[in-house]
């Protein structure tokens, strides 16, 4: 919701940005043409760039002893690397079932 809203703004923001500059003027209207862009081309590629939690990779990715408490959801993570590329990702834990049971 909060995203298409956002990409709603930006659209009338380099709408209105173009159409000051059809009209002559030039410098309110080239910030807001290029503010627009920026800001929408970045919405629509953070989905791609940082993506959510994803399934255990597979080959070649290597697990490593890296484990993380998210603060704000208070999940654990682990970490997986790539040596080729260097990447990491970051997996949603399984929950230890250790960790479930009450004394």
């Amino acid at each position: 919701m909060l995203r298409t809203a956002l990409l709603a703004a930006t659209l009338a923001a380099s709408l209105v940005g173009a159409g000051l500059l059809l009209a002559g003027v030039r410098s309110p209207g080239a910030q807001l043409l290029i503010a627009g862009a920026v800001i929408g081309l970045g919405t629509v590629f953070e989905r791609w760039r940082y993506r959510g939690n994803q399934a255990r990779p597979g080959a070649p990715w290597e697990r490593t002893d890296e484990r993380f408490e998210d603060p704000h959801t208070g999940e654990t993570f682990e970490v997986y690397f790539d040596p080729r590329s260097g990447e990491r990702r970051y997996v949603r834990a399984e929950p230890d079932p250790a960790r479930l049971r009450v004394p």
